[in-house]
């Protein structure tokens, strides 16, 4: 019974993660059809009644100005003004950089430097896996302790070295053991860097 319950909790997850991008785009890219539909009305005029003109026509405009904002964000300046609105912008939206950081690393889309290091960390005399978001300038850790069996939600804390033990496994084995309900963990416990002496 707790096998089936595991698989459908996270088949449910799974779907919903892929349905509720897809759903978003579908009606962003609605909105944008119909804001831009004054635009195409003259030209959907010129065209027989029984073709959808006006929508073709609202749809075509929109994935132009997508296949412009695409070439442009290539150029050098294109993806520095990408990335200051990001900052400005969607970074303060609630959840943003920790669904964009999750996917990019899951699709292995990170830089070095920037890559979460999984890791357990010692919270209420207990180890959980959690990964290593940065080191403060005192050494203590910002530590992510992802929920379970979702690793999109969680809780951050500020740990000192003594209480966050560093994994050597890839980012994607402890997202795989978070999202199991902790099996696998016996393989993140076997995996801690031993300690500097």
């Amino acid at each position: 019974m707790r096998q089936f319950i595991e698989f459908v909790v996270r088949t449910l997850v799974t779907g919903l993660l892929i349905l509720v991008p897809v759903y978003l785009s579908v009606l962003l890219l609605l909105k944008a059809m119909h804001s831009v539909a004054g635009l195409a009305r003259p030209f959907a005029n010129l065209l027989p009644d029984w073709l959808p003109a006006e929508q073709v026509l609202s749809l075509f405009l929109v994935l132009i100005v997508c296949f412009l904002i695409g070439v442009a964000v290539r150029t050098p300046a294109g993806h520095a003004l990408q990335e200051r609105i990001e900052r400005s912008f969607f970074e303060r939206m609630p959840g943003y950089a920790l669904f964009r950081s999750l996917t990019q690393r899951l699709a292995g889309k990170d830089d070095q430097e920037n890559v979460w290091k999984p890791a357990l960390a010692e919270i209420e005399e207990a180890l959980v896996p959690a990964f290593i978001i940065e080191e403060l300038a005192d050494g203590r850790f910002t530590v992510f302790v992802p929920s379970v069996p979702t690793p999109f939600a969680g809780a951050v804390y500020i740990l000192t070295p003594e209480r966050v033990h560093p994994l050597d496994v890839p980012f994607t084995q402890a997202i795989k053991s978070i999202s199991r309900w902790g099996s696998g963990s016996k393989d993140l416990v076997a995996a801690m860097k031993p300690r500097a002496v």
